[in-house]
C-alpha cells in the first residue's frame, strides 16, 4: 500500500528513478533540487540572498477567532496603521456563545471593526470554516498563504499553506519576513485509482500512519505528483491535503490540472489558475509511494491519528486491541481511565460506537456530505444512543446540498445537520457523553479533544475514520462498519458540486485594499492588552513547575481547547487553564515563583528573592560564580516545564503566551513536536532549551536551574549553554543544555523579552 525511501529520487517525463538509477543517467541530483514546483514558489517569494537561509513575504493571511484578537492586539501595539496584504478573519471557532456571557460575539464585533479600521476580509460566524473560505476565495496557484491554525494547507490548489503561531502573522502584518530554513522537499508518488468505498481520510489515515513516528517528514515539504492524482476530485485531494498537518510536515503542494482549473471556475475565479507541473527533472529528498487501489478503510485509534488500521484488522482483532487501549487509559488516566470498560462496547463480536460526526475542513466536503446522504437514503441511523452530526464546511456547500435534496435524505434518515463550525474538532461543540466512543471525520482524536474534563471525572474516546465507513455504520446504527462492506453497485451517483455564493456576496466584508482609518475599534470587556514583560535578563534562574514524562505532549494539554477558547483575548484569565488537564498544579507553583521576580523588579534589595539566591547559592559549586554579593538588577527568576516532546497539534500561540505571563522563560525539551510551537516560544521571549534523554531523569519537580550570563550567550550566538540544577534535596549537577540555531531576529526577540518588545525597541 506504501512503500517509503529515505533516499533522494528524481522524477523525470513522468517517471521515477531511484537514486542509483538517476545518477546511471548522468543526472545532477544537486542543481535537480531547484525544479521541485515547492523551490519554485519558495524562491519567487524569498527576500533573501541565499538559498538556504529564507525569508519569505506571503500573499494572504487567514486566522480565526480563536486567534485573530491577540494578533491584532500584538500587530497594534507593535505598529501596524493597516494590513498590507489580503487578510481574513473568520468565525468558525468560538461561534457559541454558550459560555462565556458575551465573550465570543464582543471578540466577533472586534473583528468586524478591525477588518474596517485596517482594510481586511471579514466572515461572520457559521458562514465558513477558515480553510474552506480560503480555498473558494483566496488561494491562486503559485500563491503562499499563512495562517494562524496549524491545518493551514491548500497544496491541493496550488497553494503552499503554512500553519503557525500568531507572532509569525504579526511580523508579515508589520511587512516582516517568515526565517526558515530551506527545507527538504519529499515527493509522494500516489498510483491506482482508490475504490468507490475508500475516502480521503482512508488515505490519510495510512500516510501519517506510516511517517510519524519516524519523523520522516517533519518540517519537510510534501510535493503530490504521480498519475493516480488524476484520479482524485478537488474535494478528495484538499482531504487528503488537509491532513498532512498531522504528519508534522512544513507544507505541502500539489501539480495543477483540469481537475483544479474547473474548481476555481465553479466559484468564479478562473484565473485564479494556472499550470503547475514539472517541466524538467527534478530531484526530491526522499519518495512515500502510494497504492491509492490498496488502501482500505481505516481507523485511527484513540490517541493520535497515527494509531491506524485497516477497520477490518481492527475488527478481526478487537480484543487484543481493546486490551491496549484499556491499558492506556489506565497509564494515562489511572482509576479514571480503567473505569471506562471499552471492551463493553462488544456485543455478539460486533462492536458499537455511541456518536458519529462529519465535520469541518477535513471532513465537511461537498463530496463527504451528499455520499452520506446517498448511503442513508431510505434508511434509518435508529432512535438508540448513537447520532450523527454532520456540519458542511462553508454555507455555499450547505446551499448545494439543499438545493440537490441530499439534506432531505439526511434528516429523514435521522441525521443532525449543522451549519460550518470548527467546533467539534477541538472540543466546543458535541462532547460525547462520559465512556462514549465516537467516531469522526474531522482533524485530531488527541486527549480531550472531544471536550471532556478528566478533572471533572469525565472521559470519552475519539475515532478518526473516512465520511463513508461513518455513514456505513450510521446505516448499521452505530454498529462499527467499513465502507467496503457495502455494495457500492447500488449506491446511486452524487450530483457533481455546484457552489451557491450568494450568501458571501450578503454578508461578508471586503476591505482589502479599503482600511477605514478612523474606525473606532469595538472591545468588549474581556478584550485586554498584553501585560508588561521584562527584558532577558543577565542571570536566569529557572524554576521547574512541571515535569511531563509523556512521550508527546500535545498543544491541548498545555493550553485545552474547547470552553476555554472564548477566554483567548484576555491573556490572564486563559492563563489560569494552562495545563490544567495534564498538571492542574501547574498554575500555582508558576504564579507562586513568578512573586519572587515581581519583587525582584520592583525593588533590587528585595528579601524574598535575596534569601532565594542566598540558599541556592549554598549548594552550587564553588566555580558557579553565583556567589554573594547578589545583584538582583541582573539576575532574573522564571519558569520552566520539562516535557520530552511537547507541541505536537495546534498552532494555537497560547500554549506558550500563558506560561508567558505566568513568569515562564523556557522550556526544557528532548525535542519540539513542531517547528511552529517552538516559533511560538521565541516569539514570546521564551528560550527554546533541548536536554539529552540522559539528563533528564535529573530535572525534578521544584528544581532550580541556573544559567549564569545567559544574555550574554544568547547575544553572543552561543548554542550548548551549561547550566547547573539543584534538586529540593539540595543536590547540584552541572550538565549542558542546547538551544538549536537561532536567526539573528530570533535572539532579538528573546533578549527583548517578547516580539511586542523587540518591535517597540526598534
Amino acid at each position: 500500500m506504501i512503500n517509503i525511501s529515505q533516499e533522494p529520487c528524481v522524477i523525470c517525463d513522468g517517471q521515477v528513478y531511484t537514486k542509483e538509477a538517476a545518477l546511471a543517467k548522468g543526472l545532477d541530483l544537486q542543481s535537480l533540487r531547484d525544479n521541485t514546483l515547492a523551490w519554485q514558489l519558495l524562491a519567487k517569494h524569498n527576500a533573501s540572498s541565499s538559498q538556504d537561509a529564507l525569508q519569505l513575504h506571503f500573499d494572504a493571511l487567514a486566522s480565526h477567532d480563536i486567534t485573530y484578537v491577540g494578533i491584532i492586539q500584538t500587530a497594534r501595539a507593535s505598529g501596524l496603521t493597516s494590513f498590507p496584504l489580503p487578510y481574513v478573519l473568520t468565525n468558525c471557532h468560538n461561534s457559541l456563545c454558550a459560555v462565556g456571557g458575551t465573550i465570543n460575539e464582543d471578540d466577533h464585533l472586534f473583528g468586524l471593526s478591525a477588518a474596517r479600521k485596517y482594510g481586511g476580509i471579514f466572515v461572520p460566524t457559521n458562514q465558513a470554516v477558515i480553510h474552506q473560505y480560503v480555498r473558494e476565495q483566496l488561494c491562486a496557484v503559485g500563491r503562499l498563504i499563512l495562517g494562524s491554525d496549524s491545518h493551514t494547507r491548500y497544496g491541493a490548489l496550488g497553494v503552499m499553506g503554512f500553519g503557525e503561531g500568531g507572532p509569525e502573522l504579526v511580523k508579515q502584518l508589520l511587512q516582516k519576513t517568515y526565517d526558515i530554513p530551506r527545507p527538504q522537499v519529499i515527493c509522494v508518488w500516489l498510483k491506482g485509482t482508490p475504490p468507490p468505498s475508500t475516502g480521503p481520510q482512508d488515505v490519510a489515515l495510512a500516510l501519517i500512519q506510516a511517517v510519524f513516528k519516524s519523523g520522516f517528514v517533519k518540517n519537510k515539504v510534501l510535493e503530490f505528483h504521480g498519475p493516480g492524482v488524476a484520479s482524485l476530485s478537488l474535494e478528495f485531494r484538499s482531504g487528503l491535503d488537509v491532513m498532512t498537518t498531522e504528519t508534522t510536515c512544513l507544507s505541502s503542494i500539489w501539480e495543477t490540472d483540469a481537475v483544479v482549473k474547473d474548481y476555481y471556475t465553479l466559484y468564479g475565479r478562473s484565473e485564479a489558475y494556472q499550470p503547475l507541473q514539472l517541466t524538467q527533472a527534478a530531484c526530491f529528498d526522499g519518495l512515500i509511494e502510494i497504492d491509492l487501489s490498496r488502501v482500505p478503510s481505516m481507523i485511527a485509534l484513540p490517541f493520535h491519528p497515527s494509531n491506524a488500521y485497516p477497520i477490518t484488522e481492527f475488527l478481526h482483532n478487537v480484543q487484543d486491541h481493546l486490551a491496549d487501549l484499556e491499558k492506556t487509559l489506565k497509564d494515562q488516566y489511572g482509576a479514571l481511565g480503567q473505569s471506562l470498560k471499552v471492551s463493553q462496547k462488544l456485543r455478539a463480536n460486533n462492536f458499537y460506537v455511541d456518536q458519529g460526526l462529519i465535520a469541518g475542513c477535513a471532513g465537511g466536503s461537498y463530496e463527504n456530505i451528499a455520499l452520506a446522504a446517498q448511503i442513508l437514503d431510505h434508511k434509518s441511523t435508529g432512535n438508540g444512543p448513537f447520532s450523527l452530526s454532520l456540519y458542511p464546511a462553508s454555507m455555499p456547500i450547505c446551499l448545494n446540498l439543499v438545493q440537490t435534496g441530499a439534506y432531505q435524505k439526511l434528516i429523514e434518515a435521522g441525521c443532525l445537520l449543522k451549519s460550518a463550525f470548527c467546533g467539534p474538532c477541538f472540543g466546543a461543540g458535541d462532547t460525547p457523553a462520559h465512556g462514549a466512543f465516537s467516531i469522526r471525520h474531522s482533524t485530531r482524536n488527541f486527549p480531550n479533544r472531544e471536550g471532556s474534563k478528566p478533572a471533572q471525572k469525565q472521559l470519552s474516546l475519539v475515532a478518526l475514520m473516512d465520511a463513508r465507513s461513518i455513514a456505513a455504520t450510521a446505516l448499521n446504527q452505530g454498529r462499527l462498519t467499513p465502507a467496503s462492506d457495502l455494495d457500492w453497485d447500488k449506491i446511486a451517483k452524487i450530483q457533481p458540486l455546484k457552489p451557491d455564493l450568494s450568501s458571501y456576496k450578503a454578508r461578508v466584508y471586503q476591505g482589502v485594499n479599503h482600511a477605514e482609518p478612523a474606525t473606532e475599534l469595538i472591545l468588549g470587556p474581556n478584550i485586554t492588552d498584553w501585560p508588561c514583560m521584562q527584558p532577558l535578563p543577565d542571570h536566569l534562574i529557572l524554576h521547574v513547575v512541571s515535569v511531563i514524562t509523556d512521550p508527546v505532549t500535545t498543544t491541548d494539554e498545555l493550553i485545552p481547547s474547547g470552553e476555554t477558547s472564548s477566554l483567548r483575548s484576555n491573556p490572564l484569565k486563559l492563563a489560569e487553564f494552562t495545563l490544567s488537564r495534564k498538571d492542574p498544579e501547574y498554575v500555582g507553583r508558576a504564579k507562586a515563583f513568578k512573586r519572587l521576580e515581581e519583587k525582584r523588579v520592583q525593588d533590587s534589595n528585595a528579601k524574598a528573592p535575596l534569601d532565594y539566591l542566598n540558599k541556592l547559592a549554598a549548594h552550587l559549586p564553588r566555580d558557579s560564580k553565583l556567589e554573594a554579593p547578589f545583584d538582583l538588577k541582573h539576575t532574573g527568576f522564571g519558569s520552566t516545564i520539562c516535557a520530552m516532546k511537547p507541541g505536537d497539534g495546534s498552532a494555537r500561540e497560547q500554549a506558550a503566551s500563558c506560561q508567558k505571563v505566568l513568569g515562564g522563560w523556557a522550556n526544557l525539551a528532548c525535542d519540539y513536536a513542531t517547528k511552529r510551537y517552538r516559533s511560538n516560544l521565541i516569539n514570546w521571549g521564551m528560550l527554546p532549551l533541548l536536554i539529552d534523554e540522559k539528563d533528564f531523569a535529573a530535572v525534578s519537580l521544584d528544581a532550580d536551574i541556573c544559567l549564569l550570563n545567559i544574555r550574554e550567550k544568547i547575544a553572543a550566538g552561543v548554542n550548548n549553554i551549561q547550566a547547573n540544577i539543584v534538586s529540593q534535596d539540595g543536590l547540584a549537577k552541572t550538565i549542558t543544555l542546547r538551544i538549536a540555531d537561532l536567526t539573528s531576529t530570533e535572539r532579538q526577540i528573546i533578549l527583548a523579552g517578547c516580539l511586542i518588545n523587540f518591535y517597540q525597541n526598534h
